[in-house]
């Protein structure tokens, strides 16, 4: 398979045609950044291990019968996906108090959710990625009713998924963030990625934080804690 043109280069990943018309190349970036942007840094090796996190775990959710774009990895920092058209809403689920909803409902961090909450958050960098409601997806008409059930119930499918891989590395997953797109029959996959740059993972024993709260925060060295992900995940950085 040959990598074609550019398609689209966002903050974390370029994607690329390829000679298969369905298919996509993806190159992972060591661009790490937060606050819709406001803080930027280029990291070492960042791109090979979110590259590398993101191929096992969705790999792993494709062993669940978790369906997604994923095709497979082809490098260190690359893979090939699906062609999808996303869904321009951010899935947010909400298993441990963390980050802006604690922030918003003034809750203390580390509180456990007894009911995941999931929420919808519209894809746009400009407005900062806000914050919207079932009928506001419904007006914006960027998903019908019977989709939003379906990214609802995918979304907590995949929860409790991902909240047993990570159990058994020892990582309680606190919140994470996933997208998906349509395919050319119309099917809702899981699209995007997973890794430590989506999702706040903690250390079950100490509640060190594993993930890009590193990097907001400024909480020490965020290619070992991405490191220490993807090695209790099982796989090798190189």
């Amino acid at each position: 398979m040959e990598k074609g043109q550019l398609l689209y280069e966002g903050k974390a990943k370029r994607l690329y045609a390829t000679d298969e018309q369905e298919i996509l190349w993806v190159e992972y970036k060591d661009s790490a950044t937060a606050f819709n942007g406001e803080k930027k840094e280029e990291i070492t090796g960042k791109g090979i291990l979110n590259n590398k996190i993101t191929s096992l775990i969705f790999t792993k959710l494709q062993e669940a019968g978790i369906a997604s774009h994923f095709v497979k990895q082809l490098s260190d920092h690359e893979q090939l996906v699906q062609s999808v058209s996303i869904i321009p809403l951010e899935v947010v689920v909400r298993n441990i108090t963390a980050g802006s909803m604690a922030k918003r409902l003034g809750i203390e961090e580390g509180v456990a959710i007894s009911r995941p909450v999931v929420e919808f958050y519209l894809k746009d960098d400009e407005l900062g990625d806000p914050l919207i409601t079932d009928d506001h997806v419904d007006m914006l008409k960027l998903a019908t009713a019977e989709e939003v059930a379906v990214l609802k119930q995918k979304a907590r499918e995949i929860n409790e998924v991902l909240i047993g891989f990570f159990k058994e590395i020892g990582v309680d997953l606190v919140d994470f963030k996933i997208e998906f797109g349509r395919d050319k029959n119309g099917q809702i996959l899981l699209a995007d990625e997973i890794s430590p740059d989506t999702c706040r993972l903690w250390d079950m024993e100490t509640k060190q934080k594993l993930d890009k709260d590193v990097f907001r925060r400024n909480l020490g060295n965020l290619t070992e804690a991405y490191e220490l992900i993807l090695t209790r995940l099982g796989g090798q950085h190189s």
